[in-house]
């Protein structure tokens, strides 16, 4: 009989985790992998898993318990998130079964015992990038680890839609940021002050903040009185945004690994992010892109003007960034992962 795969993923909403946690199951149900996908009642990656052929879905509340209880007979526990991973830790200990987890984020996990024994029982921690494994590395030593990168997300363009944003935004050059609006993470207040200060000498430029969240309304109030700042709110066609962009910025404050940069590229951007993380990983500075510290206003300002006032650079660098995209395909991502459960189980999945 064949093994099945169980992916945990409790989280609230549908940001970059669960995009990567999407695509990772689209591709082994493409090749076949037994799956089920345990997820939070509600939220809107149990939807889509359930489009996805022949993936087992379970919908449970989002907590550990929730986790524990969805993963009982299944072969191998794969989770993608913190949730996720205390409630594979709970059905190991109770039942022996296997699991690894996939770490997303820079900081480091809680100290407390509970924790540390979570992730120095997992078969495997998956880290995004290096940056990520690094952190890892010292909090759980002598876990076996592996780093996996992020994929890019294969975004779908309707024309219609795109050709309308790139008409309403004609005659400017538009650069945009497609995250949540989280400025602990993602950093959007520089954004809003380097488009005051070039306000006045570059009425050209637009800055366009794409997506939602926790702080919406406090950017929002920072913002005010800018006619070169606009705000969409949460949106679901990020490919039409993209499309319609002229450079992509990520400033983030920290970042695991950025994956909204790689579908950026994949759409022939040139992208400004910060230095943190796993951004160098995949933005080379000055081929397909510019990375400036974080928190630093006069070296966004700098990244920004050198690229608006240089077509041929954006250009350049746009293509240098498609073609690092095609190494983060989808594909790839699941065969590493497929190799993984194959080395845990020590059997095949097909």
């Amino acid at each position: 009989m064949l093994p099945t795969i169980c992916h945990v993923n409790l989280a609230r909403g549908f940001r970059g985790g669960e995009r990567q946690t999407e695509l990772l199951m689209r591709e082994l149900a493409a090749s076949g992998v037994g799956q089920r996908f345990v997820g939070r009642r509600g939220e809107p990656l149990l939807d889509r898993a359930a489009e996805l052929p022949g993936v087992d879905v379970r919908a449970v509340g989002g907590t550990a318990f929730g986790a524990f209880a969805g993963a009982r007979g299944a072969d191998l526990v794969h989770a993608h998130e913190s949730h996720a991973a205390h409630g594979a830790y709970l059905r190991h200990r109770v039942s022996g079964l296997p699991y690894l987890i996939t770490r997303r984020v820079c900081n480091v996990p809680g100290g407390d015992a509970f924790t540390r024994a979570v992730y120095r029982r997992a078969a495997c921690v998956a880290s995004v990038s290096a940056s990520v494994a690094a952190v890892m590395a010292e909090y759980a030593p002598g876990v076996p680890r592996q780093v996996i990168h992020s994929a890019t997300s294969e975004l779908s363009v309707d024309p219609a839609v795109a050709g309308s944003l790139r008409e309403e935004m004609a005659g400017r050059t538009v650069i945009g940021q497609i995250a949540a609006l989280d400025e602990k993470t993602k950093g959007q207040s520089y954004v809003i002050r380097a488009a005051r200060e070039l306000a006045a000498d570059y009425p050209e430029l637009l800055f366009l903040l794409v997506g939602g969240g926790r702080d919406e309304a406090w950017l929002k109030s920072l913002a005010a009185g800018l006619d070169n700042v606009r705000f969409t709110g949460f949106v679901t066609n990020v490919g039409d945004y993209l499309s319609a962009l002229d450079i992509f910025m990520l400033p983030s404050m920290n970042e695991g690994l950025g994956g909204i940069v790689l579908d950026a590229m994949q759409f022939g951007l040139p992208v400004i992010a910060s230095r943190v993380g796993g951004l160098p990983e995949v933005v080379s500075d000055g081929r397909s892109g510019l990375l400036v510290p974080p928190a630093d206003v006069a070296a966004l300002k700098g990244a920004i003007v050198a690229l608006a006032g240089d077509p041929g650079l954006r250009a350049r660098m746009g293509a240098e960034g498609r073609s690092i995209a095609e190494g983060f395909a989808p594909a790839r991502m699941a065969a590493q992962y497929a190799d993984l459960y194959r080395k845990i189980l020590g059997r095949e999945l097909t």
